[in-house]
């Protein structure tokens, strides 16, 4: 399914309805299918789209620390944190703020 999903969705880059949904749902889709660094691509490139996608952000960030990039995961949350505050999206900005304490609270 997630292999028929991704070439789908990878089909309709470039086109009409290329956008920053069809680059988070490709990045999601990749990321569960194990692509995490090609997720991290369409996540960028949805961000690009519309860079105060909260959603995104959070999911860039979770991308970032499990492929050991931890301060790329720190600065995704972080401005993922200014756009859910300045969005109202509450439950991103708390959800972010947990993973960014947490990180910062991790063992180096």
């Amino acid at each position: 399914m997630s292999a028929a999903l991704i070439a789908s969705l990878r089909q309709q880059c470039g086109g009409p309805r290329d956008g920053a949904l069809l680059r988070f749902s490709l990045g999601n889709a990749l990321h569960a299918g194990g692509e995490s660094v090609a997720a991290i691509g369409e996540l960028r490139r949805a961000l690009v789209f519309d860079p105060e996608y909260s959603a995104a952000w959070k999911l860039l960030g979770k991308l970032c620390l499990e492929t050991h990039q931890p301060d790329a995961a720190a600065e995704a949350w972080s401005q993922g944190i200014a756009v859910a505050k300045r969005r109202g999206d509450k439950q991103a900005e708390k959800e972010m703020s947990v993973f960014l304490r947490r990180l910062h609270k991790a063992p180096s």
